[in-house]
Protein backbone atom coordinates (compact mmCIF):
# COMPACT_ATOMS: atom_id res chain seq x y z
CA UNK A 1 0.00 0.00 0.00
CA UNK A 2 2.91 2.39 0.53
CA UNK A 3 3.22 2.87 -3.24
CA UNK A 4 -0.45 3.87 -3.42
CA UNK A 5 0.19 6.54 -0.78
CA UNK A 6 3.07 8.21 -2.62
CA UNK A 7 2.51 11.97 -2.86
CA UNK A 8 2.30 11.90 -6.67
CA UNK A 9 -0.87 9.79 -6.42
CA UNK A 10 -2.64 12.12 -3.98
CA UNK A 11 -5.13 13.68 -6.41
CA UNK A 12 -6.05 10.47 -8.31
CA UNK A 13 -6.55 8.51 -5.06
CA UNK A 14 -8.77 11.21 -3.53
CA UNK A 15 -10.84 11.39 -6.71
CA UNK A 16 -11.19 7.58 -6.83
CA UNK A 17 -12.17 7.49 -3.15
CA UNK A 18 -14.85 10.13 -3.70
CA UNK A 19 -16.17 8.20 -6.71
CA UNK A 20 -16.32 4.96 -4.69
CA UNK A 21 -18.21 6.69 -1.87
CA UNK A 22 -20.70 8.06 -4.41
CA UNK A 23 -21.14 4.64 -6.04
CA UNK A 24 -21.65 2.93 -2.68
CA UNK A 25 -24.25 5.54 -1.69
CA UNK A 26 -26.16 5.03 -4.98
CA UNK A 27 -26.06 1.22 -4.67
CA UNK A 28 -27.07 1.46 -1.00
CA UNK A 29 -30.04 3.68 -1.93
CA UNK A 30 -31.05 1.34 -4.77
CA UNK A 31 -30.91 -1.83 -2.62
CA UNK A 32 -32.35 -0.16 0.47
CA UNK A 33 -35.29 -2.59 0.96
CA UNK A 34 -33.03 -5.63 0.72
CA UNK A 35 -29.51 -5.21 2.13
CA UNK A 36 -27.27 -2.46 3.55
CA UNK A 37 -24.00 -1.66 1.73
CA UNK A 38 -22.71 0.68 4.40
CA UNK A 39 -19.72 -1.53 5.24
CA UNK A 40 -18.27 -0.80 1.78
CA UNK A 41 -17.52 2.79 2.85
CA UNK A 42 -14.58 1.35 4.74
CA UNK A 43 -12.49 0.85 1.57
CA UNK A 44 -12.52 4.44 0.20
CA UNK A 45 -11.87 5.74 3.72
CA UNK A 46 -8.79 3.53 4.00
CA UNK A 47 -7.56 4.70 0.58
CA UNK A 48 -8.03 8.39 1.33
CA UNK A 49 -6.67 8.17 4.88
CA UNK A 50 -3.09 8.04 3.62
CA UNK A 51 -3.39 11.66 2.41
CA UNK A 52 -5.82 13.29 4.87
CA UNK A 53 -5.22 14.81 8.31
CA UNK A 54 -6.78 13.09 11.32
CA UNK A 55 -9.69 15.51 11.65
CA UNK A 56 -10.61 15.05 7.97
CA UNK A 57 -10.57 11.26 8.35
CA UNK A 58 -12.83 11.47 11.40
CA UNK A 59 -15.20 13.79 9.53
CA UNK A 60 -15.21 11.47 6.51
CA UNK A 61 -16.01 8.50 8.75
CA UNK A 62 -18.92 10.40 10.31
CA UNK A 63 -20.25 11.47 6.87
CA UNK A 64 -20.16 7.89 5.55
CA UNK A 65 -21.90 6.64 8.70
CA UNK A 66 -24.65 9.23 8.14
CA UNK A 67 -25.06 8.05 4.51
CA UNK A 68 -25.23 4.42 5.67
CA UNK A 69 -27.89 5.35 8.25
CA UNK A 70 -29.94 7.39 5.75
CA UNK A 71 -30.27 4.49 3.31
CA UNK A 72 -30.75 1.79 5.93
CA UNK A 73 -34.04 -0.12 5.99
CA UNK A 74 -33.89 -0.12 9.79
CA UNK A 75 -35.35 2.53 12.06
CA UNK A 76 -33.12 5.46 12.85
CA UNK A 77 -30.82 4.81 15.80
CA UNK A 78 -28.31 7.19 17.34
CA UNK A 79 -26.47 4.26 18.95
CA UNK A 80 -26.03 2.52 15.60
CA UNK A 81 -24.85 5.79 14.02
CA UNK A 82 -22.29 6.25 16.79
CA UNK A 83 -20.96 2.71 16.42
CA UNK A 84 -20.72 3.04 12.64
CA UNK A 85 -18.88 6.34 12.99
CA UNK A 86 -16.52 4.80 15.51
CA UNK A 87 -15.82 1.81 13.24
CA UNK A 88 -15.29 3.78 10.03
CA UNK A 89 -13.35 6.66 11.59
CA UNK A 90 -11.32 4.27 13.78
CA UNK A 91 -10.17 2.20 10.78
CA UNK A 92 -9.30 5.36 8.89
CA UNK A 93 -7.27 6.77 11.80
CA UNK A 94 -5.48 3.44 12.17
CA UNK A 95 -4.44 3.66 8.52
CA UNK A 96 -3.32 7.28 9.05
CA UNK A 97 -0.92 6.16 11.79
CA UNK A 98 0.38 3.26 9.71
CA UNK A 99 1.06 5.52 6.73
CA UNK A 100 2.63 8.22 8.93
CA UNK A 101 4.94 5.76 10.71
CA UNK A 102 5.93 4.15 7.43
CA UNK A 103 6.79 7.54 5.90
CA UNK A 104 8.86 8.44 8.95
CA UNK A 105 10.71 5.10 8.76
CA UNK A 106 11.43 5.47 5.05
CA UNK A 107 12.53 9.08 5.57
CA UNK A 108 14.89 8.09 8.38
CA UNK A 109 16.31 5.26 6.28
CA UNK A 110 16.87 7.61 3.35
CA UNK A 111 18.63 10.17 5.57
CA UNK A 112 20.78 7.48 7.16
CA UNK A 113 21.68 6.05 3.76
CA UNK A 114 22.61 9.52 2.49
CA UNK A 115 24.68 10.15 5.63
CA UNK A 116 26.54 6.86 5.22
CA UNK A 117 27.17 7.37 1.50
CA UNK A 118 28.49 10.91 1.96
CA UNK A 119 30.52 10.14 5.07
CA UNK A 120 34.30 10.54 4.69
CA UNK A 121 34.70 7.56 7.03
CA UNK A 122 34.69 4.05 5.60
CA UNK A 123 31.56 2.21 6.76
CA UNK A 124 30.77 -1.46 6.13
CA UNK A 125 28.25 -4.02 7.36
CA UNK A 126 29.00 -7.73 7.49
CA UNK A 127 26.48 -10.58 7.37
CA UNK A 128 26.47 -13.71 9.54
CA UNK A 129 28.72 -15.60 7.12
CA UNK A 130 31.43 -12.93 7.18
CA UNK A 131 30.67 -11.37 3.79
CA UNK A 132 30.45 -7.61 3.29
CA UNK A 133 26.80 -6.71 2.83
CA UNK A 134 26.95 -2.92 2.47
CA UNK A 135 29.84 -0.52 1.91
CA UNK A 136 29.97 3.19 1.18
CA UNK A 137 32.25 4.87 -1.36
CA UNK A 138 34.87 5.72 1.29
CA UNK A 139 35.18 2.02 2.19
CA UNK A 140 35.51 1.04 -1.46
CA UNK A 141 38.25 3.63 -2.02
CA UNK A 142 40.11 2.47 1.09
CA UNK A 143 39.95 -1.28 0.62
CA UNK A 144 39.82 -1.95 -3.11
CA UNK A 145 41.22 -0.30 -6.19
CA UNK A 146 39.13 1.96 -8.39
CA UNK A 147 36.27 0.01 -9.92
CA UNK A 148 36.86 -2.97 -7.61
CA UNK A 149 34.08 -5.01 -6.01
CA UNK A 150 33.72 -4.91 -2.23
CA UNK A 151 30.11 -5.94 -1.57
CA UNK A 152 29.88 -9.72 -1.45
CA UNK A 153 33.58 -10.15 -0.66
CA UNK A 154 34.70 -11.86 2.58
CA UNK A 155 35.67 -9.31 5.22
CA UNK A 156 38.48 -11.65 6.31
CA UNK A 157 40.36 -10.69 3.15
CA UNK A 158 40.52 -7.06 4.31
CA UNK A 159 40.03 -7.00 8.10
CA UNK A 160 40.44 -10.50 9.55
CA UNK A 161 39.71 -9.40 13.12
CA UNK A 162 36.17 -8.35 12.14
CA UNK A 163 35.52 -11.86 10.87
CA UNK A 164 36.60 -13.25 14.24
CA UNK A 165 34.26 -10.86 16.06
CA UNK A 166 31.28 -12.43 14.28
CA UNK A 167 32.17 -15.83 15.74
CA UNK A 168 30.74 -14.57 19.04
CA UNK A 169 27.15 -14.58 17.76
CA UNK A 170 25.99 -16.52 20.82
CA UNK A 171 27.30 -13.76 23.07
CA UNK A 172 25.28 -10.64 23.97
CA UNK A 173 25.43 -7.79 21.50
CA UNK A 174 28.38 -5.51 22.11
CA UNK A 175 30.27 -2.45 20.87
CA UNK A 176 34.04 -2.16 20.83
CA UNK A 177 37.02 -0.52 19.16
CA UNK A 178 40.39 -1.87 18.17
CA UNK A 179 43.49 -1.19 16.16
CA UNK A 180 44.49 -3.88 13.69
CA UNK A 181 46.29 -4.59 10.46
CA UNK A 182 44.20 -4.13 7.35
CA UNK A 183 44.79 -5.39 3.81
CA UNK A 184 43.88 -3.65 0.57
CA UNK A 185 42.76 -5.40 -2.57
CA UNK A 186 46.12 -4.68 -4.22
CA UNK A 187 48.05 -6.46 -1.45
CA UNK A 188 49.11 -3.39 0.54
CA UNK A 189 48.75 -3.41 4.33
CA UNK A 190 47.82 -0.49 6.57
CA UNK A 191 47.09 0.25 10.22
CA UNK A 192 43.39 0.63 10.88
CA UNK A 193 41.37 1.97 13.79
CA UNK A 194 38.04 0.14 13.81
CA UNK A 195 34.88 0.98 15.75
CA UNK A 196 32.30 -1.77 15.44
CA UNK A 197 29.13 -3.16 16.98
CA UNK A 198 27.27 -6.43 16.59
CA UNK A 199 23.50 -6.59 16.21
CA UNK A 200 20.75 -9.05 15.42
CA UNK A 201 18.61 -8.95 12.29
CA UNK A 202 16.06 -11.66 12.96
CA UNK A 203 17.95 -14.76 14.07
CA UNK A 204 21.16 -13.72 12.27
CA UNK A 205 24.12 -11.97 13.88
CA UNK A 206 25.55 -9.07 11.88
CA UNK A 207 28.20 -6.43 12.36
CA UNK A 208 28.57 -2.76 11.42
CA UNK A 209 31.97 -1.05 11.46
CA UNK A 210 33.64 2.30 10.85
CA UNK A 211 37.21 1.94 9.60
CA UNK A 212 39.89 4.64 9.61
CA UNK A 213 43.34 4.38 8.03
CA UNK A 214 45.74 5.72 10.69
CA UNK A 215 48.99 4.65 9.06
CA UNK A 216 50.05 8.26 8.52
CA UNK A 217 49.17 9.10 12.12
CA UNK A 218 51.77 6.75 13.57
CA UNK A 219 54.18 8.80 15.69
CA UNK A 220 57.72 7.47 16.08
CA UNK A 221 58.72 7.25 19.73
CA UNK A 222 61.85 8.77 21.14
CA UNK A 223 64.65 6.23 21.57
CA UNK A 224 65.10 5.11 25.18
CA UNK A 225 68.00 6.42 27.17
CA UNK A 226 68.46 3.23 29.12
CA UNK A 227 70.88 0.78 27.48
CA UNK A 228 69.94 2.08 24.07
CA UNK A 229 66.43 0.55 24.38
CA UNK A 230 63.87 1.66 21.78
CA UNK A 231 60.13 1.60 22.34
CA UNK A 232 57.55 0.66 19.72
CA UNK A 233 55.92 3.40 17.64
CA UNK A 234 52.95 5.16 19.21
CA UNK A 235 49.77 6.22 17.48
CA UNK A 236 48.43 9.74 17.80
CA UNK A 237 45.67 8.41 20.06
CA UNK A 238 48.18 6.72 22.37
CA UNK A 239 50.18 9.94 22.60
CA UNK A 240 47.01 11.81 23.62
CA UNK A 241 46.17 9.13 26.21
CA UNK A 242 49.65 9.37 27.74
CA UNK A 243 49.48 13.17 27.79
CA UNK A 244 46.18 13.10 29.70
CA UNK A 245 47.43 10.31 31.98
CA UNK A 246 50.41 12.44 33.01
CA UNK A 247 47.94 15.23 33.84
CA UNK A 248 46.33 12.86 36.37
CA UNK A 249 43.02 12.22 34.58
CA UNK A 250 40.99 9.04 35.14
CA UNK A 251 39.86 6.75 32.32
CA UNK A 252 36.41 8.35 32.31
CA UNK A 253 37.86 11.85 32.15
CA UNK A 254 40.27 10.83 29.37
CA UNK A 255 37.37 9.35 27.39
CA UNK A 256 35.39 12.57 27.82
CA UNK A 257 38.33 14.76 26.79
CA UNK A 258 39.04 12.67 23.67
CA UNK A 259 35.42 11.97 22.76
CA UNK A 260 35.84 8.19 22.78
CA UNK A 261 34.49 5.35 24.93
CA UNK A 262 36.09 4.15 28.16
CA UNK A 263 36.63 0.76 26.55
CA UNK A 264 38.69 2.45 23.83
CA UNK A 265 40.79 4.17 26.53
CA UNK A 266 41.34 0.85 28.32
CA UNK A 267 42.33 -0.74 25.02
CA UNK A 268 44.87 2.05 24.42
CA UNK A 269 46.34 1.49 27.89
CA UNK A 270 46.71 -2.22 27.21
CA UNK A 271 48.59 -1.41 24.01
CA UNK A 272 50.78 1.08 25.86
CA UNK A 273 51.54 -1.41 28.64
CA UNK A 274 52.57 -3.99 26.05
CA UNK A 275 54.68 -1.62 23.99
CA UNK A 276 56.53 -0.25 27.01
CA UNK A 277 56.80 -3.49 29.00
CA UNK A 278 55.08 -2.05 32.08
CA UNK A 279 52.21 -3.28 34.25
CA UNK A 280 50.88 -0.24 36.10
CA UNK A 281 49.81 3.30 35.31
CA UNK A 282 52.49 4.73 37.59
CA UNK A 283 55.18 2.82 35.70
CA UNK A 284 53.72 4.12 32.44
CA UNK A 285 53.84 7.69 33.78
CA UNK A 286 57.50 7.27 34.65
CA UNK A 287 58.31 5.89 31.19
CA UNK A 288 56.33 8.72 29.58
CA UNK A 289 58.27 11.37 31.48
CA UNK A 290 61.59 9.72 30.69
CA UNK A 291 61.10 8.61 27.11
CA UNK A 292 58.26 10.68 25.59
CA UNK A 293 58.76 14.07 27.21
CA UNK A 294 59.19 15.78 23.84
CA UNK A 295 55.80 14.42 22.70
CA UNK A 296 53.98 15.65 25.80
Amino acid sequence: MERVWEERYRTPILVISSAIILCVAVVDWWTRPYVSMGFLYLFPIMLAAGFLPRWAVALLGFSCAVLAEMFSSLDESFTRLSLETLALAGCGLFVVELARNRRMTLGAQAKLRALVETSPAAIVTVDKDGFIELANQAAIRMLVSRGGQLIGSPVAAFLPELHHALRWEEKPQFRASMQCQGHRGNGETFTADVWFSTYKEGPDAKLAAIVADVTEEMVPATPGTEAGHEHSALTAREVDVIRLLVQGLTNKEIATQMGISESAVKNSFQQLFRKNAVRTRSQLVRVALEQYRNLL
